[in-house]
């Protein structure tokens, strides 16, 4: 169970397939030019060795090591992030219409807390249990609004220090790719031949192979970047909802003994 978003979703993916509707239908009328005679012609150049070399390299293995290894990372931490939703649904606060919070009833529910998550870390369980301990001890609302909202700030700043291997690998993605453009140009300019046909042949042949590695390393980037993205949005989702959960069902319900005494 997932706390439901209090805006309405940006539906990013029905855009994606709009915008893909508009390119398309701008771009229809260039596509017979692009796949005329000689457009055919540069396709057929295109045999199994030069697609080998495109894709096989020392620079283009590097890279599919750092892409595998940053997406081995991310899976786990949107699989962490999914367990983590679980908390939502089981029951860690009274959600029954005015319910109310007494500064007593504080340690025993969050003793129920600990029993619930039987020890297990999660987020939003964390933030209730150490509100509660604060409302046990200061039976000040106020006090656990900044106990939670300073928690979650913790939280926070966690994930993003979870993502410095992640954000550190996809910098290197293409820095890797510029690394084999720097050896074929080097290569290039360094080739030495008798003839110059011999020469032009080397140079083309090195070139080559430096814009294939920043081929191959700026499009690994590119998913690597889109995927660091989702995930990272998940998981603020993740922080953002437990505040709005502990707002409606601990803030909102606490009973605050002092307002009363002011009253009278």
């Amino acid at each position: 169970m997932s706390i439901p978003a209090s805006h309405r979703p940006a539906r990013e993916w029905l855009w994606l397939l709009v915008a893909l509707g508009v390119v398309a239908a701008l771009a229809a009328p260039f596509w017979e030019v692009l796949t005329g005679a000689k457009a055919r012609e540069d396709w057929a150049k295109w045999n199994t060795d030069r697609v080998q070399r495109l894709f096989i390299g020392p620079e283009q293995v590097l890279c599919y090591l750092c892409a595998v290894w940053a997406a081995l990372i991310l899976q786990s931490r949107f699989r962490e992030v999914l367990r983590q939703r679980r908390a939502f649904g089981m029951g860690l606060l009274p959600t029954d219409e005015g319910a109310r919070i007494l500064p007593e009833d504080a340690r025993p529910l969050a003793r129920k807390v600990e029993q619930l998550t039987s020890g297990r870390p999660f987020v939003l369980a964390n933030m209730i249990r150490l509100g509660l301990g604060k409302f046990a001890i200061s039976k000040s609302a106020p006090d656990v609004a900044e106990v939670v909202r300073n928690q979650a700030d913790v939280e926070a700043s966690r994930f993003v220090t979870g993502m410095a291997t992640v954000n550190y690998l996809a910098w290197a993605i293409p820095a890797i790719g510029f690394v084999g453009t720097v050896r074929g140009l080097g290569g290039a300019f360094g080739a030495n031949a008798p003839q110059i046909e011999v020469f032009t042949e080397q140079a083309k042949d090195q070139l080559k192979i430096a814009f294939d590695c920043t081929l191959v390393a700026l499009l690994l980037s590119l998913a690597v970047m889109y995927v660091i993205h989702a995930v990272q949005r998940a998981e603020e989702t993740l922080v953002t909802d437990a505040q709005q959960y502990c707002q409606e069902h601990l803030l909102l319900r606490l009973y605050d003994p002092s307002k009363d005494g002011a009253a009278n």
